[in-house]
C-alpha cells in the first residue's frame, strides 16, 4: 500500500527487520506500576453511611431505678482490604429515667464527636473510669466497684474498645500466673476446711456463719478486699503482702 507524503522530508532512518523483534521486548521488559488504593483513616470528615455495626450494653445501677442501655455504633474503614479499620462513631444512652436526660445527651454527644475527630479515642476510658460520685460508688456483680454511674459507661465503653480490638489487656508473665494459681488454690482448701468446720457446728452457728457473708458470688476467696488497680474485691494477704487474684496487682511491687 502506497503512503503518500504531503509534508516536508526533514530527516529518515532505516529500520532493519531485527529492530521491529527487539521494540516489543523493550516495552514489555519496562515494569508497570503498581496500583495504588489510598488508605482511608478516621477523621471529622468522614460521612456517615447508611448502615453501622455496633453493640448495646445494658447497666442496672442502685443509683438508678431503671437500667440504662448504652449502645455504641462503629464505622468499618477500607472494608474488604488488608487495611480494613472497625473504628467507634457514635454513642447513644437510653432509659426509661428522665431525671438526667440533660447531663446523658450532653454525654453522648461529647463522646460521638470525639469518635469521629479520630486519632487515639482510648484515653477516654480512663477519664470516664476516673469520675466520682461524692454520694459514693457501688458495687456491681463480680464485687467490681464503680465509683460512679459515669464510671460504668467508661467500663462500657473500654469493655467494647477490647472486643473491637482497640484496646488489648495487659497479659500477665507465668511466674505470676503460677503464683497467683498456687496461692489461689491455698486460699480454696483453706476455705474448704472452713466450710466443714461450720457444718460440723451447730444448727445456729451454721446459721450465723452463713448470715455473715462467707460464701460470696465473686469466684475469690472470702474476706478478699477492693483492689486499686481493677476495682475488684480479690485483694487477698500472700506471704504478708496484699496481692490481687484478679489483675496480679501487688503492693509490694
Amino acid at each position: 500500500m502506497s503512503i503518500k507524503i504531503e509534508k516536508k522530508i526533514t530527516g529518515y532512518s532505516v529500520v532493519k527487520p531485527e529492530d521491529k523483534v527487539a521494540a516489543p521486548k523493550v516495552a514489555a521488559a519496562a515494569p508497570k506500576e503498581a496500583p495504588s488504593a489510598e488508605v482511608i483513616q478516621m477523621h471529622e470528615s468522614v460521612e456517615r453511611p447508611e448502615t453501622l455495626v455496633g453493640s448495646t450494653f445494658k447497666i442496672k445501677s442502685p443509683l438508678f431505678e431503671h437500667a440504662l442501655y448504652v449502645t455504641i455504633n462503629d464505622i468499618v474503614l477500607n472494608a474488604g482490604t488488608p487495611y480494613e479499620l472497625r473504628r467507634p462513631f457514635e454513642i447513644f444512652i437510653n432509659s426509661k429515667n428522665m431525671d438526667h436526660f440533660q447531663w446523658i445527651v450532653a454525654l453522648t454527644r461529647i463522646l460521638s464527636a470525639v469518635f469521629r475527630k479520630g486519632g487515639d479515642v482510648t484515653f477516654v476510658v480512663e477519664e470516664l473510669k476516673a469520675v466520682f460520685d461524692p454520694r459514693g460508688g457501688y458495687f456491681k456483680a463480680g464485687g467490681v466497684y464503680m465509683p460512679s454511674i459515669v464510671a460504668e459507661i467508661g467500663g462500657v465503653v473500654e469493655q467494647h474498645m477490647k472486643n473491637i480490638g482497640l484496646i488489648h489487656d495487659p497479659e500477665m508473665d507465668e511466674a505470676t500466673r503460677r503464683l497467683i494459681a498456687e496461692k489461689r488454690a491455698a486460699f480454696e482448701q483453706a476455705g474448704t476446711k472452713k466450710k466443714a468446720d461450720v457444718s460440723a457446728a451447730p444448727v445456729g452457728a451454721a446459721s450465723a456463719a452463713k448470715a455473715s457473708g462467707d460464701t460470696e458470688s465473686s469466684g475469690f476467696p472470702p474476706g478478699a478486699t477492693l483492689c486499686v488497680k481493677c476495682n475488684t474485691q480479690a485483694l487477698v494477704l500472700m506471704d504478708g503482702c496484699q496481692t490481687c487474684l484478679n489483675c496480679g496487682y501487688s503492693k509490694c511491687g
